[in-house]
């Protein structure tokens, strides 16, 4: 399955993962370290919680560590990724109410990891609109740059996979 879509022009990171709110971190695989080049951001034990929604060999967490994997496109997604979106962001937000640290990751760090986090702080109280101008804040500007991803929010998780489940192609 191709999980990631053209990147629109969308530079690196320049950290592996950034605080969105306390307890709750957002990142990726790789990142630019300051002399340009492109680093892996592999995970250690720094985390209670880590959710990957794109992997690969070698980027850790420590076998110690929980760690969730559910790998989705970043492109649109069929009712069935919806809702593992949804109840990924649900246990996000019960470990982050549970004073454990979560960092939510895809391969830069920008759409799918935005997606759950903006899901995540919908959760824990915020609006859509809201939860995403805080992920562009604190992580990049260039984080939700998937319009779809920012139309599923704004519509509400629930209305967007009844919608997704209407399409044919998405069965």
């Amino acid at each position: 399955m191709k999980t990631r879509q053209k990147d629109n022009g969308a530079p690196e990171p320049q950290t592996p993962w950034n605080e969105i709110r306390p307890r709750l971190w957002m990142g990726g695989h790789f990142w630019v370290g300051p002399e340009g080049q492109v680093r892996a951001a592999v995970v250690d034990a720094e985390f209670d919680l880590v959710v990957s929604l794109f992997t690969r060999e070698g980027h850790g967490p420590h076998p110690r560590v929980d760690h969730l994997v559910t790998e989705i496109p970043d492109g649109p997604l069929t009712a069935a990724q919806i809702d593992s979106v949804r109840k990924l962001a649900t246990t996000v937000a019960a470990a982050v109410r549970s004073d454990r640290s979560v960092l939510v990751r895809c391969r830069s760090g920008y759409n799918r990891s935005g997606l759950v986090v903006a899901q995540a702080l919908v959760e824990l109280g915020q609006d859509a609109a809201t939860a995403v101008e805080l992920i562009r804040e604190r992580r990049s500007p260039w984080a939700l740059h998937n319009r779809a991803f920012e139309q599923y929010l704004k519509t509400g998780l629930d209305v967007a996979q009844l919608l997704a489940g209407l399409d044919p192609a998405s069965s």
